[in-house]
């Protein structure tokens, strides 16, 4: 198991290609080993996101990109396995719609930021403003870089008033994609997840990984850090975000609230 913070981004020296997609640091000398450890670390998970409910007083917001198959749906699936859904909340951003394109990008994305006692995540996010309509040039570099600088303030905001945010890219190769895609063909259990539209999307993949890394450089700071999450193994992406889930949750000191005095006198009779 590596440091959790040599996956956090420096922008002063911020390079994708320093992190090695098929990186298996988090894991250990076998699968047997890893579930069990996994288990552990989403038990915890549950335990201080049931304390995170119900203290009502801190907000936590994990936001998960990455290209298409990198594992987002699956991390969310795993991780969350053991959580209570009190508590908890799932927020999915695809095309906008006509009512949201009619309000600023940021719009959508403001109404879906947790509350306190809350946990969010994101699948998807507010960087789809900055790396989608980037590679298909429907916005130019100068408003590109002015939505950087909206989306750092944006970020401050929810963590000036209370919201924990952890950003994590899930990086994947474009093998390991080739391959997932092909495993949804293959499988017809897994085929509906096919989109033909993903293969245009894959032949844009030095041009998406250029607008990632620029967006990542440019929008992580002390308040709302970047992580790279190797990703193509499976395991370790799952292990390593629950281990950055965790460290951040014990990070908040959370407790239960207090019982009140009056309580304590209190018999439930028959």
């Amino acid at each position: 198991m590596a440091n959790l913070d040599q996956y956090r981004v420096n922008p002063k020296s911020f390079s994708l290609k320093d992190f090695d997609p098929r990186d298996k640091s988090e894991r250990s000398v076998t699968k047997e080993e890893d579930a069990i450890e996994f288990a552990a670390l989403v038990s915890e998970i549950n335990r201080y996101q049931d304390v995170l409910h119900a203290e009502g007083k801190h907000k936590v917001l994990l936001v998960l990109q990455g290209m298409d198959t990198s594992g987002k749906d699956g991390t969310i699936r795993h991780v969350f396995s053991e959580c209570d859904p009190l508590g908890i909340r799932l927020a999915n951003f695809k095309a906008p719609s006509s009512e949201e394109l009619a309000h600023d990008y940021l719009w959508r994305v403001h109404q879906q930021v947790p509350k306190t006692g809350e946990l969010v995540i994101f699948n998807r996010s507010h960087y789809e403003d900055v790396i989608i309509v980037k590679v298909h040039n429907w916005i130019d570099h100068e408003e590109c870089k002015r939505r950087y600088a909206q989306i750092n303030d944006f970020e401050r905001l929810l963590a000036e008033t209370g919201t924990t945010i952890i950003k994590c890219f899930l990086h994947i190769s474009k093998d390991e994609q080739k391959k997932r895609l092909q495993e949804r063909l293959d499988d017809p259990e897994k085929t509906w997840k096919f989109n033909p539209g993903d293969l245009k999307e894959r032949e844009l993949w030095p041009d998406y990984t250029v607008a990632y890394e620029q967006a990542i450089k440019a929008t992580s700071s002390k308040h709302a850090p970047w992580y790279i999450v190797p990703a193509d193994s499976k395991t370790n992406r799952n292990l390593l975000i629950s281990r950055l889930l965790l460290k951040t949750l014990k990070s908040l000191d959370l407790k239960y609230p207090a019982v009140p005095a009056e309580y304590k006198s209190i018999k439930i009779e028959d």
